[in-house]
């Protein structure tokens, strides 16, 4: 795997950007990487002097010129909507400028098999049947490497020796150029990263310590880098040394991230739910507009023409009866050959045919389907505008109203279930369609058309004429005067990929043909190319309609013919002298590419180039570049006429073809700061962050046209100011079809001056264009609102940030240009989402560094950050009919975690500036608060306590002790025959062991009674026993060195355990794993001596140890409690009383017997209280699951104890099998408590489902409860056998994050359920206090558990001396309040509150609630790791790093600095299942857990 050493570069402008280039290297030895970078800086380097004869004469850079074009570019390079040289030599020079700070960006690990699967051979090939509407590049060859280079070596001798900070557009205007631009960070500087051993702080924005950056003379060689993360040793937080990949990534990680970030926040809101967001505030600096308020710019008047028809049916009768034989459309096939003419007689008798058909052949006579005014589907091909044009027409005649849509390809298209909606809701339920197009549909089995998804149910017909029956001589349609009734809807799809339908009426439409035919000049019989989509938009308006109106001639070129010959319309043109063409600024670049193809092109004839894209800011450059290559061809500057559209106000303004060529047309560079304000500041064109716009023309006849805020209330701008373009007019959309209330908010909007007062008493209609209106009247459209990103309060527009990714591409990078850019709201703001597809060929490498490269890029340009850039194969991203990216279809499968990219990097560390501020000091119970009783001003103390201890006789007879395992009874024991045998264990120790008093032994015996009584022959003896849980036979390399930690650091004098596991401590396989030469005396008790010890030991003083209570917690600390003779009694005595447990009781325990309460209740408690107790190691349930609740029902078990991994694994092991178990006489109906023994927060989830399981086999859903309990007292809660039942309350995250407690109801937003974890034990005492001052907290404030009890443990049992540390974890004392109480810290975070339920004593409850829960996250020198185990396809692994992250932020405010996801059971977890953090953590740092992905969140 590479390691990656980034270098920052920065731009001297005014302000600070962040940004990266990145030089990668493969672990190779030193000498190997010398050699290959001294080849790779060789053409950068400045030469050492040549003498004469060698010296290679070296070409100047090349002047730009026209010729700079007649490049053919690769194919499919770059989206070629956003194509503009002075962007890229923009974002080129920008990357170049950063040369002065460094940043290190660790490369994500992935597993191998992962990166074999995106590898070459995961992708399918190009498709070539769908190209892309808004997609790039068709012609082959690449550009010429000398060109390149050469203006490549230009630049970086530029960016060397003059450091000059402007780039003049002459110096290189290669869009292509080579990559040495990737590599040009290496000749610029090498970066020295100081290792700091403190770990930095990540959460703070200033830096305390800059990383030291040395950058070398130039001239000289440059000195190399410290390796890296392979062999040097790093110090980690703890000071620790870690020679690790993991752990160098990680401080890589955080030294970039301790660059300073975007200035600190001042100012908070605070929301209602009393969260304490930080709210951007406006930069006092920031540009404002300062201009007057515009005022309303209107149209030249629509003149009236004494001949213009009625209605557009009826100009279609006038041309149909007095020039049948007029051409009206050809269409071409993909050869470019005449297929079809219709002529206007043709268009006009089949439309009749079809108007009467839709009438009177659907349905049956007394019951028509289709009535006039009725709502029909219109599928039809991009290749066969003929038959639309005849069934569009004859739905016109029937008074039919036609809905167009694109043609379904599969059941499962993108958007097309969006699309289904939209017809449903028109009440559609028959589709017109061609003969051709029906037989392409997708068939069921039977032959039908199967229904698509969210599709209404339809009748296809097939509108050929030969399927058509004739018309009777007296049947005519009739043609009214344009009236208010609907013509037909155009479909739209939103910015959230539903789809609209915007219904035109028949007036607005023959208006807006008149405003066109006004506008454009057009005359009968002209000639006009038209290469658009002729179902929608500028095609339908240009191409079917308005053509229509003047009778002109329409030549219609296929999409499918463009992808084979991207020159058609030109030649088409020419062969036709076409007057008018129709075009998107991609057929332009189309055009550029292929021409040198032909001679003899000539475009003199061409008087109006409709460009219809005009309003997408990045057109300009194509339309510069065409004009530029075909100015010699006859095509003159004034016929560019580019035009701004929408589909709710149709055409909003169009550029008329002038034939003063001395008014240039207008252009304005605009600077993208000012933008972002929304706000028009003129810049030089040297400036990088610049968006040159072009105007699209003037207002259209007889329209008004203002401008109006794009957010709130629509109050007019003022004239510097970008805002929503509105238009009044009769040619706009009228409503979307059936939703009033979206309807009133776009095509019945009110303009308000500054006063407040409406500006006009008719309606305009929001155009959805972003803009303003320059001098002249000329408009001007920035941006579209569906692209518009709000970040922090700034306007950034999707399509400009495409343009500066695409630019980033000296590599070519990007398959066929193909990005997607949309934005996703994360904590309360909106964040920048890029999706790219790479090229099949593509390597990790390649793709690490554009990801990098155009982070950077966008910083720089756009002053922004990216959250999140995701890279997936080629091909697989959704897509629109045209072949374009199917946007809102992308952002779902982005936020379902179904995008499946194969590389993603996130910035959230960079992006989300408005985290909450830090934890605010709660407003705590002071000293000089005043006391009264139990309440400090008003609150009263968190306090609570259980019963007292009374004095209870004891009595020994009965029977103690049945094993069980298997389900059989291995053996049971009285207290006699255990008193007895603890004797003989006694002696032993005495003779054979040479023991004194005080001494610690070490028991190593499996769960059973042989444990029990080695324990009470310790006590007999005079020894302190510690249990510990054997090795695992079948795993003694993990679990034997535990054994062997915890004999040393108890400091055991001897080892008793079985004869087995004697040989197995000394066993060949043990002295893999440890020092066996070490142990201490092992003794096996399996043959014991027969004689009694001389006299019992019995304790002199009461607090003397009576064991040691040594467990691993979740944290991987291993902690020896010293448990004295009074906490032990005290201990039980408070268990007895809580679970009434007498002799007559028999209590069923399946815990490990190792530490705890399971070890109290195994080992000490029936011993104590005199009851039986059936014990069941919990290990024997790993081969027969149903041991335990046998055993709890065989034995009619009233009260039994489990650990959570036990009951997980009836849960999983039994949940399918109750009904078997049933038949077999299970029954747990006489069960009052199951009590699950634990040391951490109760996992609801769990005990909720094992309840719900085993409901069936009688268990009561109240008896299952948690205990709970900590190192420092094994049990401080448990539920009793009286009292109420555990509560379950749900608490606010957020005020928990603020150590405060709100109650919220269940299932609100931002809700945790908390479960009560049992009750509080006899003699217990709590109170909650703040762990930082130690002074008692109110009732329902978070804060640690303390407690007071006569269990309490008596301190930490440590070898290292560093007792001061821990000492007061078990003798704290409050700040104030009660001082003298002794209370021993738990560590754990928790609150009471004083419920409405009351106890068996008949006073009011308290509940206590923890809530910590282990789980696999943990932090890293400020850095917080979260892992994963992922089910499902490793190709999965990487749309985790999006969810994990959005939902750690949403959720905790918490920003996730590293995502690993690794496979199913890699976790750790303990015996009480509890996941173990650091041995997670250790296992990560030392590169053991093999993930399938990492992810470093920048």
């Amino acid at each position: 795997r590479h390691v990656h050493t980034l270098r920052l570069l920065s731009l001297p402008t005014e302000r600070c950007f962040r940004a990266f280039c990145l030089v990668s290297r493969s672990d190779i030895t030193q000498k190997g990487y010398e050699k290959k970078r001294s080849k790779l800086l060789g053409a950068y380097l400045p030469h050492p002097p040549v003498t004469a004869d060698q010296a290679s004469p070296r070409r100047p850079p090349m002047a730009p010129s026209a010729s700079r074009y007649h490049r053919r570019r690769s194919s499919g390079t770059r989206d070629e909507r956003y194509r503009s040289d002075v962007h890229t030599e923009a974002v080129q020079a920008a990357l170049a400028k950063h040369k002065e700070r460094k940043m290190a960006v660790p490369m994500p690990s992935k597993r191998r098999s992962l990166v074999v699967q995106t590898s070459m051979d995961a992708y399918t090939p190009p498709d070539t049947s769908s190209g892309s509407e808004e997609e790039g590049g068709q012609g082959e060859g690449t550009p010429t490497s000398s060109q390149g280079s050469v203006s490549m070596e230009h630049w970086i001798s530029r960016a060397i020796h003059q450091g000059s900070t402007t780039s003049s557009s002459s110096s290189s205007t290669q869009s292509g150029g080579s990559g040495a631009a990737g590599r040009l960070a290496d000749v610029l500087a090498q970066t020295h990263v100081e290792n700091h051993s403190a770990p930095p702080d990540v959460t703070t924005y200033t830096s305390e310590h800059p990383v030291q950056v040395e950058r070398p003379q130039v001239s000289t060689v440059p000195r190399t880098t410290p390796k890296y993360g392979n062999a040097e040793l790093m110090e980690t937080g703890d000071g620790v040394p870690v020679s690790s990949r993991v752990s160098a990534k990680i401080q890589q990680l955080v030294n970039t991230l301790k660059q300073p970030r975007r200035p600190p926040l001042r100012e908070f809101f605070v929301d209602d739910f009393e969260e304490l967001l930080e709210v951007q505030q406006p930069d006092p600096n920031q540009p404002r507009p300062e201009g007057a308020q515009m005022v309303t710019i209107r149209g030249e008047p629509l003149g009236v023409v004494t001949n213009w028809p009625p209605s557009l049916e009826a100009a279609l009768q006038r041309w149909g009866t007095i020039s049948p034989k007029a051409p009206c459309l050809t269409t071409m096939d993909t050869n470019g050959k005449p297929l079809y003419v219709l002529t206007y007689g043709k268009l006009w008798s089949r439309s009749i045919k079809v108007a009467y058909n839709i009438l009177h052949k659907l349905g049956t006579k007394q019951e028509p389907m289709v009535r006039p005014g009725d709502r029909v589907a219109l599928v039809f091909p991009n290749n066969d505008p003929a038959a639309f044009m005849v069934t569009f027409y004859g739905c016109l005649l029937a008074e039919v109203v036609p809905v167009p849509i694109e043609v379904p390809l599969t059941r499962k298209d993108a958007g097309s279930q969006q699309i289904g909606f939209l017809l449903g809701s028109c009440g559609v339920t028959v589709a017109l369609t061609s003969d051709a197009c029906h037989k392409g549909l997708p068939k069921g089995p039977t032959g039908e058309i199967p229904q698509f998804k969210g599709w209404p149910k339809l009748l296809w017909f097939v509108t050929e004429s030969k399927h058509l029956s004739k018309p009777p001589r007296d049947w005519f349609p009739h043609i009214k005067d344009a009236n208010n009734d609907t013509a037909y809807i155009e479909y739209k799809t939103c910015k959230d990929g539903s789809v609209l339908g915007v219904t035109v009426t028949r007036i607005a439409l023959l208006t807006h043909c008149q405003a066109l035919t006004q506008s454009c000049g057009y005359t009968e019989a002209e000639i006009i190319v038209n290469v658009l989509d002729f179902k929608k938009d500028v095609g339908l308006w240009h191409g079917i309609l308005t053509s229509v109106m003047n009778m002109m001639h329409v030549i219609s070129i296929p999409y499918s013919l463009m992808k084979v010959n991207p020159l058609s319309w030109i030649q088409k043109v020419c062969q036709y002298k076409a007057k008018v063409a129709c075009v998107k600024s991609r057929d332009m670049h189309w055009a550029l590419v292929a021409h040198r193809d032909q001679r003899d092109i000539n475009l003199s004839s061409l008087r109006m180039l409709v460009v219809a894209d005009g309003s997408n800011p990045w057109s300009i450059s194509s339309c510069d570049a065409f004009l530029n290559v075909f100015q010699s061809k006859g095509l003159r500057p004034e016929v560019i006429c580019p035009c701004a559209s929408s589909t709710e106000a149709l055409t909003v303004a169009i550029r008329r073809p002038t034939d003063d060529s001395n008014q240039p047309p207008g252009r304005g560079v605009l600077s993208m700061q000012g933008l972002s304000h929304g706000v028009i500041r003129v810049d030089s064109e040297e400036r990088l962050s610049v968006l040159t716009v072009q105007d699209v023309g003037t207002v259209m006849p007889g329209a008004l046209m203002c401008v109006v805020k794009a957010e709130g209330v629509p109050q007019l701008c003022r004239t510097d100011e970008i805002g929503e373009l509105c238009v009044c007019s009769i040619a706009t959309g009228m409503s979307y079809y059936g939703l009033s209330g979206m309807t009133k908010n776009t095509f019945e909007v009110f303009p308000m001056s500054s006063s407040g007062a409406p500006i006009s008493e008719y309606p305009f209609t929001r155009t959805g264009l972003l803009g303003f209106i320059g001098p002249g009247g000329l408009v001007f459209v920035s941006g579209k609102m569906d692209g518009l990103m709000v970040v922090s309060g700034r306007r950034h527009n999707a399509d400009d940030i495409v343009a500066t990714a695409l630019a980033v591409e000296p590599m070519k990078f990007v398959y066929r240009g193909r990005i997607a850019v949309f934005s996703v709201t994360v904590l309360h703001d909106e964040r920048i989402v890029v999706v790219a597809e790479q090229r099949p060929d593509s390597t990790e490498e390649d793709s690490f560094q554009w990801m990098s490269r155009v982070l950077q890029a966008i910083d720089s340009i756009h002053n922004v950050g990216v959250f999140c850039l995701a890279l997936v194969p080629a091909n697989t991203l959704p897509k629109t009919p045209l072949g374009g990216i199917h946007l809102s279809e992308t952002k779902q499968l982005f936020l379902e975690g179904s995008l499946h990219p194969c590389n993603v990097l996130m910035c959230p560390h960079t992006c989300v500036t408005n985290l909450p501020k830090p934890r605010q000091k709660q407003p705590e119970i002071g000293p000089a608060s005043v006391m009264v009783g139990n309440l400090v001003s008003g609150k009263r103390i968190a306090q609570a306590s259980g019963r007292d201890l009374g004095q209870i006789e004891d009595n020994d007879q009965a029977r103690k002790f049945l094993f069980l395992s298997e389900g059989a009874v291995l053996s049971s024991l009285t207290c006699l025959q255990l008193h007895k045998r603890a004797e003989k264990i006694a002696t032993m120790l005495m003779e054979r062991g040479h023991l004194q008093d005080g001494d610690h032994v070490a028991l190593v015996y499996p769960p059973g009674i042989d444990l029990i009584a080695a324990f009470y022959g310790c006590l007999y003896a005079g020894c302190v026993p510690i249990t510990v849980r054997p090795p695992h036979p079948q795993n003694i390399a993990t679990t034997l060195p535990t054994v062997k930690m915890i004999v040393e650091v108890s400091r055991s004098a001897c080892v008793m355990t079985s004869q087995v596991i004697s040989k197995l401590l000394k066993s060949k396989e043990a002295s893999a794993a440890v020092d066996v030469r070490t142990w201490p005396p092992v003794l096996d008790t399996d043959d014991l001596p027969k004689k009694k010890p001389p006299q019992l030991y019995k304790p002199s003083n009461p607090d003397t140890l009576a064991y040691l209570d040594f467990s691993v917690s979740t944290t991987g600390m291993l902690a020896g409690v010293k448990m004295s003779h009074t906490a032990t009694s005290a201990f039980c005595r408070s268990i007895k009383l809580q679970c009434e447990l007498y002799p007559s009781r028999e209590v069923a325990i399946c815990l490990d017997p190792y530490c705890g309460l399971g070890f109290v209740l195994w080992c000490l408690c029936s011993v104590y209280s005199g009851h039986q107790s059936i014990l069941i190691p919990p290990s024997e349930l790993e081969v027969n699951p149903a041991l335990w609740l046998l055993a709890v029902s065989q034995f009619r078990v009233r009260d039994t104890f489990c650990s959570y991994s036990v009951m997980e694994l009836c849960a999983k092991g039994l949940g399918l099998q109750t009904e078997s178990l049933k038949s077999r006489g299970l029954d747990l109906s006489r069960v009052r408590t199951c009590v699950v023994v634990a040391e951490e927060r109760p996992r609801i989830a769990l005990t909720q489902s094992f309840s719900k399981l085993f409901k069936d086999l009688g268990l009561h859903p109240r008896a299952v409860s948690t205990s709970f309990g900590c190192r420092v007292n094994l049990a401080i809660c448990l539920q009793g056998t009286s009292g109420p039942d555990p509560t379950t309350v749900y608490v606010d995250m957020r005020a928990l994050r603020h150590d405060r407690v709100r109650l919220v109801e269940r299932g609100s937003p931002h809700s945790l359920p908390l479960m009560e974890s049992g009750k509080i034990l006899p003699g217990v005492r709590i109170i909650i206090a703040n762990p930082e001052t130690k002074g008692p907290l109110g009732d329902s404030h978070l804060g640690e558990i303390w407690v007071h009890c006569a269990h309490n443990g008596s301190g930490y049992f440590t070898v290292y001396g560093d007792e001061a540390l821990q000492s007061d974890h078990f003798n704290s004392h409050l700040s104030f309040g009660d001082t003298q109480t002794v209370w021993a810290r738990t560590g754990y975070l928790g609150f009471l509150r004083r419920t409405e339920l009351t106890d068996a004593s008949g006073e009011r409850h308290d509940a206590l609630y923890v809530s910590i829960m282990e789980c696999a996250v943990f932090p890293w020198t400020n850095l917080l790791v979260v892992v994963v185990e992922l089910e499902g396809s490793e190709q999965e692994a990487l749309d985790l790093v999006p969810l994990v992250t959005n939902a750690v932020l949403e959720e905790h405010y918490l920003i996730v600095g590293v995502v690993v996801v690794v496979d199913i059971g890699v976790i750790p977890i303990n015996s009480r299942g509890e996941k173990q953090r650091m041995h997670l953590r250790d296992g990560f740092l030392a590169d053991q857990l093999d993930p399938i992905y990492v992810a470093y969140n920048m």
